[in-house]
């Protein structure tokens, strides 16, 4: 269901971290959280029609699948780590459940004070990371040129990928507005695998986006996130450029 949520929801991944934060403080388990954190910035349905454009219908489902299970598997994979203990405190100090005053009131008024107040908390907590990180994101995206990327990663072996994966992390962009960037590359003859595993961490591990989940998450849990995606990035990159030659 996490999965299904994030596909359908046409959240970045700066703008799914709130929605992460609620999640947790709501009770749902943190490898779920992290299922729909992985899955809402990577697949949306505006993004999979533009896609589509781009390197055609039988490329795009694929893709798709394949960033639904990365999340659907990393749920599983990242709970069997407990990460609970590596999340903030504060935000298990303000779950749903110690607030059951509040919740007795279902009128809409004291449920509108009540997503006010928790609006206010979540904003106060992470404005700062939100402006920092989307900020560095928009220099790098505006300045580093295509070329740059084309030229270290246009020979699609396992080393080009990985670099591609490198190279997006410091960028923030949402599954639309990379998808420009990723037609260039094609242009200029980088491999369709290299290309969405450079597409994917823009999207989903993206230094931003590290940047404002840190305030929610511990080192610990960012580095064990940040490597499963990684991984599975690069893994779907040599995978699609493996494909490509096939297809």
């Amino acid at each position: 269901m996490a999965v299904g949520l994030g596909a359908v929801t046409p959240f970045c991944s700066c703008s799914s971290i709130p929605l992460f934060i609620g999640f947790v403080e709501a009770g749902i388990p943190l490898g779920v959280t992290l299922s729909f954190l992985i899955a809402s910035p990577m697949v949306n349905q505006v993004a999979v029609v533009v896609l589509a454009g781009v390197i055609g219908w039988q490329m795009t489902l694929i893709y798709v699948f394949t960033g639904l299970s990365i999340a659907f598997v990393g749920g599983y994979i990242l709970q069997a780590f407990r990460l609970e203990r590596w999340v903030e405190d504060y935000v298990w100090q303000i779950r749903m459940g110690e607030t059951q005053a509040e919740a007795a009131d279902t009128s809409l008024r004291a449920r509108h004070d009540y997503a006010w107040n928790e609006v206010r908390q979540i904003v106060g907590r992470i404005w700062k990371y939100v402006l920092i990180g989307v900020g560095i994101g928009a220099l790098i995206h505006g300045y580093v040129p295509q070329d740059f990327v084309a030229r270290i990663a246009g020979d699609g072996s396992v080393l080009s990928v990985i670099v591609a994966v490198l190279v997006g992390i410091p960028m923030y962009s949402d599954a639309v507005g990379i998808i420009p960037v990723a037609e260039a590359l094609l242009g200029k003859g980088v491999p369709l695998g290299t290309v969405l595993a450079f597409m994917m961490a823009v999207i989903a591990l993206s230094l931003p986006e590290m940047l404002i989940l840190r305030k929610v998450a511990k080192w610990p849990l960012l580095g064990i996130f940040a490597g499963y995606l990684a991984v599975s990035f690069v893994l779907v990159g040599v995978t699609f450029n493996a494909l490509r030659s096939v297809l």
